[in-house]
């Protein structure tokens, strides 16, 4: 396996490659990786009703926490682009392998491929029927969900959205230790895990959970009243840009330390 510092001296070139990426590679990448954690959602979903129900406590969201990881492991094994993930080109940006331009042309690009990835995942599960699985409770339990995303405090979502993608950069970190597959998987794994079960906020995957929940709210009138206060500015506002924020933070920051500890100033 590779070494932090070699990690380090890895994502340096792999940072470089990612901002001189085609807009169109960009964008359909992060397409690609918002299709894949939007899917990952949805299966994280089926799968805690599957074993509890509407109820989404105990076992059924440690069924989630144990689905949802498969997102991630697409996009890396895949190669795809994710924004939250990509908040680590602050390395190659620390030590002026980058400049700031191209990181944030990289983060615009994958940001708007990633949100409609979700959207159409979401519009899929919406026009396929799927919240009606489970006698309905699949569009229950998608409303609930974006209910209780869009009713966070600021001060809550912020938090949260740091303390998830400090996770999942740590996944991302660990994977690239790995020179198989199976080391791959074995170290994005937990991390992944670790932020669902706890609760965090994770920027990629709310646009799948707030888009489902908008979608099925119009599709599903019936049900609309279990998500009274989603729309979609209480879906950009309340939860996608304090989150946003918060992924941004958690995962430069732990960009920066890596940096710090194993590279000097090139």
């Amino acid at each position: 396996m590779y070494t932090s510092y070699e990690i380090a001296e890895n994502y340096l070139g792999a940072g470089e490659k990612k901002v001189r990426m085609t807009w169109m590679a960009l964008l359909l990448s992060g397409i690609l990786s918002g299709m894949f954690i939007a899917l990952a959602g949805a299966a994280s979903t089926a799968g805690s009703i599957a074993v509890s129900g509407a109820n989404s406590d105990g076992v059924g969201k440690l069924i989630s926490a144990l689905l949802f990881p498969g997102g991630l492991a697409m996009v890396i094994l895949c190669g795809t682009e994710l924004f939250t993930g990509n908040s680590l080109l602050v390395i190659p940006l620390i030590q002026g392998r980058i400049r700031i331009p191209e990181m944030l042309r990289n983060w615009v690009l994958v940001y708007l491929g990633n949100l409609l990835g979700s959207v159409l995942v979401a519009l899929l599960v919406t026009g396929g029927h799927l919240p009606s699985m489970f006698s309905g409770v699949f569009g229950e339990v998608i409303l609930a969900t974006a209910e209780r995303k869009v009713g966070l405090s600021l001060q809550d979502a912020l938090c949260r959205g740091i303390l998830c993608n400090f996770l999942v950069c740590v996944a991302v970190w660990c994977s690239m230790s790995a020179k198989t597959t199976g080391g791959k998987l074995a170290g994005l794994y937990f991390p992944i895990m670790l932020f669902v079960i706890s609760g965090f906020e994770h920027s990629i995957a709310n646009m799948y959970y707030l888009s489902a929940g908008l979608f099925t709210k119009a599709a599903y009138p019936e049900l609309a009243q279990l998500a009274p206060g989603l729309s979609l500015g209480s879906a950009l506002m309340a939860n996608l840009l304090p989150v946003t924020l918060g992924n941004i933070i958690g995962g430069m920051g732990l960009g920066a330390v890596l940096s710090c500890i194993y590279l000097k100033k090139h």
